[in-house]
């Protein structure tokens, strides 16, 4: 019964803690960004507030209302006023909300007048689709965006492995960033035996002790990557021959073992050899999306040549096919635009469709520019 309930913990915890955030999501808050990010104030006027998720609403506009005093000491006449202002529709603006969302709340005022001398003081707010962990107050000639841009990040999740004799540390990577999981330290005995042992015995002791140290990270190696149906890959790495021993011995479950995408020599182990292995699989990690595309468009050219009457394409015969159900995956150029991409992502969701969104980085992707930039595989001929 625990170890039951221990899985379905680790369940839940891949499933709060790491779960991507979905294509329509990245899309909405990546326009929210493009409509703010050129905005720009005549001086540090702007006002970005980032509230964390879980936080008082009732605190943030205490303080904001504090703030709001000691902007009346700004000497520049314009500024004081363009500050002052946009702190008080901010206030009025959160006043609106009973109480922070769930993920935190990021919100924008300023002076957006395009002519000096005018005032024209708005307000923008987003929920982003992952939760906000810091809390920040700025003033500046620009909105403060870095943190959106982050979250707007496609961050596929990858699974990190990394071990020799001694220890050995299991990790997700999301996006830029290391998730640790699980660390493990090993009995093995140091390569000097003790006194009065033969070598040959000493070495059996060696590898009994390395056999159940690598069996006991396999088993959390299945306990942390074989619930995670969000993870890409699986990386592994270390120093020497340890990792390959692991890797081709009966240590790691198959359906975990067949999500292994490279194995990498490395320097160290710990935290120090996780953020190694990331630094050594760019090239990987790289490749695996444009494999993706490319296996999702060479499926579109293989049904279109054995089942022609499964797949289609052009705009308007996609749209017709969603808008009946009958669609599996959309496949969509980047050249579409966003508003475009917005409404089919809007239509697929109702049927419970998928869209991909297909870059130029492939010759396939360039095919689908070619012949319409809307294509789709569907669940069953159609006449």
């Amino acid at each position: 019964m625990r170890e039951s309930l221990s899985k379905m913990f680790i369940k839940l915890i891949l499933f709060l803690g790491v779960m991507a955030i979905t294509s329509r999501q990245r899309r909405e808050l990546l326009k929210f960004i493009k409509k703010l990010e050129p905005i720009k104030g005549r001086h540090t006027e702007l006002v970005s507030v980032y509230i964390p998720a879980g936080y008082d609403m009732i605190k943030i506009i205490q303080q904001l209302a504090q703030e709001q005093g000691t902007a009346s000491n700004i000497k520049d006449s314009t500024t004081r006023k363009n500050v002052t202002d946009s702190l008080e529709r901010m206030i009025q603006h959160l006043r609106l909300f009973r109480k922070t969302p769930e993920h935190g709340l990021a919100v924008f005022s300023g002076n957006v007048a395009e002519k000096d001398g005018q005032q024209d003081i708005e307000v923008f707010s987003v929920e982003p689709p992952e939760p906000l962990n810091f809390r920040l107050y700025r003033c500046d000639k620009s909105f403060v965006l870095d943190a959106l841009k982050e979250i707007a990040e496609k961050k596929d999740i990858y699974g990190l492995i990394v071990m020799d004799k001694r220890e050995g540390d299991i990790a997700l990577l999301k996006g830029k960033s290391i998730i640790p999981l699980t660390k493990s330290t090993s009995y093995v005995p140091g390569k000097t035996r003790a006194g009065g042992q033969s070598a040959a015995r000493f070495e059996r002791l060696r590898e009994g002790a390395a056999k159940e140290f690598f069996s006991k990270l396999g088993e959390y190696v299945k306990e942390q990557f074989l619930y995670n149906k969000d993870l890409k890959g699986i990386i592994v790495g270390g120093p020497g021959l340890t990792k390959n021993e692991f890797v081709d011995g009966n240590y790691i479950t198959d359906q975990v073992k067949r999500k292994i995408i490279a194995i990498k020599d490395l320097s160290y182990t710990g935290d120090f050899g996780l953020q190694e292995l990331v630094d050594r699989s760019q090239d990987v990690l790289a490749n695996e999306e444009i494999a993706k595309e490319k296996a999702s468009m060479q499926r579109f050219f293989e049904m279109l040549s054995k089942k022609p009457k499964q797949v289609a394409y052009g705009e308007a015969d996609v749209r017709k096919r969603l808008e009946e159900g009958a669609v599996d995956v959309v496949l969509l150029s980047e050249t579409v635009p966003d508003e475009k991409i917005d409404e089919f992502e809007q239509i697929a969701e109702r049927y419970s469709s998928r869209v991909e969104v297909i870059s130029e980085e492939t010759r396939e992707g360039v095919q689908l520019r070619d012949m319409g930039k809307f294509a789709a595989v569907l669940r069953y001929e159609m006449h």
